[in-house]
């Protein structure tokens, strides 16, 4: 057989996933050990979570618990963690999920999101999502024969800073009318990611609200991307699903890397309703079917940490995030305030650049630091250009070196 004979006349690739090669993050991931860069560009954290919870995963190992297949929807520890931890922490908001038919275990919160997409969108139904959006989103809604239609989040007039706070001036803000005008009688959900990344935005009360009567008045699905629920500095995190009409039409989706700083364990969750979980678990379970076995056990633990982990985990953040945004502000980026997530969102038009991407493939050779350009986040692009993501999910020296070196290629 030829080589001619071998290889199909058409691309390999199918269409729907044409405009998606390696992520943005896989690549300045790879831009940054090849040059030695410190990675400020992917969002994990470069030190391990607390003892007690990777030692529960290896005495899961060693006692042979989830070393072969667990249940298709989680184990029943994890399960009954999950709907507690919903409970702790938001059923004074009348959310209480029941964790034998609402409660789905996931590989991480990016499987949740494809299979809720895959079960729940039809080919040629809208999903409305927020710009920049984190990229699996836009994957997920090809592979689910959707059609995306963005709804761009914009900085406040005048709200980034070159000499501002610690926190900079200012954030991105969602234009609810721009929102309402972007629903067709073809939108079947809108896709939330609360708080947002990579802006950090955190909706307010009033605007989960009128995003909430939305849905309610033409009667749309919910997904919410919450996996920064514990991490939001300025404001309250309010899950959707907690306003009225909005239980029976929300999945809201979890996870327990960016909480517990075990990202490459990929342990997520859905909680929903028996309908809604029980169609994304129709999906879920010609993904993975299972996955973590013996993690599960470990997550199911480190839910049940006391408040004084989440109130540590959150105060620590805040001080790298402060250190961060105070260095790149003197180094003379304008900065934007992040109230959430793991993310600092910069301006280099005071740098007087204006590319982004061309910025960031540069950054490692000039000073040793990588970043992320926000511009593949958008289908706007123009709208993202001057746009670029720090990550401050480091260790503060770490950072303090990362901001030397900025200032140093900007001096």
């Amino acid at each position: 057989m030829t080589a001619d004979q071998r290889v199909p006349g058409r691309p390999l690739l199918n269409r729907r996933l044409a405009e998606f090669g390696t992520t943005i993050f896989a690549e300045m991931s790879a831009l940054a050990v090849r040059t030695g860069a410190i990675n400020l560009g992917q969002g994990f954290p470069d030190t391990d979570g607390p003892e007690e919870v990777r030692e529960a995963a290896v005495r899961a190992l060693r006692d042979g618990r989830g070393n072969q297949y667990p249940p298709g929807p989680g184990i029943p520890e994890l399960r009954s963690a999950i709907a507690e931890h919903q409970r702790r922490w938001y059923g004074q908001l009348g959310l209480a999920p029941d964790p034998d038919t609402e409660v789905l275990v996931t590989a991480g919160a990016t499987e949740a999101i494809a299979a809720t997409l895959l079960a729940l969108v039809e080919p040629g139904d809208e999903v409305i999502a927020l710009e920049p959006y984190y990229d699996s989103y836009a994957a997920s809604i090809a592979m689910a024969g959707g059609t995306r239609v963005p709804v761009t989040l914009r900085p406040d007039t005048g709200s980034s800073s070159q000499a501002g706070g610690a926190e900079g001036e200012g954030t991105f803000r969602l234009d609810l009318d721009e929102l309402r005008d972007a629903v067709t009688d073809r939108t079947r959900l809108i896709l939330l990611n609360i708080p947002h990344n990579p802006t950090g935005t955190v909706l307010s009360r009033e605007e989960l609200a009128a995003v909430a009567e939305l849905c309610v008045e033409r009667d749309l699905l919910a997904v919410t991307d919450e996996v920064y629920e514990h991490l939001v500095f300025e404001g309250e995190h309010i899950p959707i699903a907690s306003f009225p009409g909005m239980k029976e039409r929300t999945v809201t989706i979890s996870s327990a890397g960016k909480t517990f700083s075990f990202t490459g364990w990929k342990v997520g969750w859905v909680t929903a309703t028996p309908e809604l979980v029980g169609a994304v678990r129709s999906a879920k379970q010609y993904l993975t079917y299972v996955s973590a076995g013996p993690f599960q056990y470990a997550v199911a633990e480190a839910l049940a940490l006391p408040d004084s982990y989440y109130t540590k985990l959150r105060e620590d953040l805040r001080a790298q995030r402060d250190l961060l945004a105070r260095g790149l502000s003197e180094a003379g980026f304008g900065v934007f305030r992040a109230p959430g997530t793991y993310f600092v969102t910069t301006d280099i038009r005071p740098l007087g650049e204006t590319s982004g991407i061309d910025f960031c493939l540069a950054l490692p050779e000039r000073c040793g630091v990588v970043a992320v350009p926000t511009q593949v986040f958008y289908d706007h692009q123009a709208a993202g250009a001057p746009f670029v993501r720090f990550a401050f999910c480091k260790q503060q020296n770490v950072l303090a070196d990362a901001v030397s070196r900025l200032k140093g290629a900007a001096g």
